[in-house]
């Protein structure tokens, strides 16, 4: 939230530790999705033991309307869940071609706390399976100074039933692939940023 020139390592953090995973929850609409995906994601993700992941609900957090003049407890809670992940999974939807208010709302109180971390995207949306949100999100992470992967996961809704999740062999087949390959990236830019941070301060 201060803003500062540098991001320092904490000298604590071991190479062998596994990598802190904040699979941040990006809809706080009535009757989302984004919750039942999230799960399916962090299902796959916690499998693997050189990850460490939680889950950030930003419907879990009652954030005030406006910016105030004094950060809110809400607000300071955030930022010091961005701050303690070496690494995000952003599950996000796609309105009006664009991602949701509230994810901006979020991802704006927090500055220093993001640098220097990968951060990657599940997205949903109907025919084009939220990629439109994810570009726009991009451009936002960009200007934060972290490193977005190039892999994630989409979700095209015209592909489902009722249910989100049920859906053909096929099709459960390729998003699993997909979330396995974005979580090979997140664990292989997640580590090196990590040695990176605790060789050398990071100027901004």
């Amino acid at each position: 939230m201060v803003r500062a020139d540098r991001v320092r390592a904490d000298p604590a953090e071991g190479d062998a530790a596994p990598l802190r995973v904040a699979v941040i929850i990006g809809s706080t609409r009535e009757g989302r999705l984004g919750d039942a995906i999230a799960r399916w994601f962090v299902e796959r993700a916690a499998k693997r033991d050189d990850l460490a992941v939680s889950v950030v609900d930003l419907a879990d957090f009652d954030f005030p309307a406006r910016y105030p003049d004094r950060v809110t407890e809400p607000m300071a809670d955030f930022t010091a869940e961005v701050d303690r992940a070496e690494a995000f999974v952003v599950v996000t939807p796609e309105y009006n071609r664009s991602f949701p208010a509230s994810l901006k709302q979020a991802v704006d109180y927090a500055y220093d706390e993001w640098h220097t971390k990968p951060v990657a995207f599940v997205s949903y949306g109907h025919g084009s399976g939220g990629l439109y949100a994810v570009e726009g999100l991009r451009s936002v992470f960009t200007e934060l100074h972290t490193v977005t992967l190039r892999n994630g996961v989409s979700i095209n809704l015209f592909d489902c039933g009722d249910d989100v999740l049920d859906v053909d062999v096929a099709i459960e087949e390729h998003r699993d692939r997909a979330a396995s390959v974005l979580l090979d990236q997140l664990g292989w830019w997640g580590l090196a940023l990590r040695e990176a941070r605790k060789a050398r301060p990071y100027i901004c």
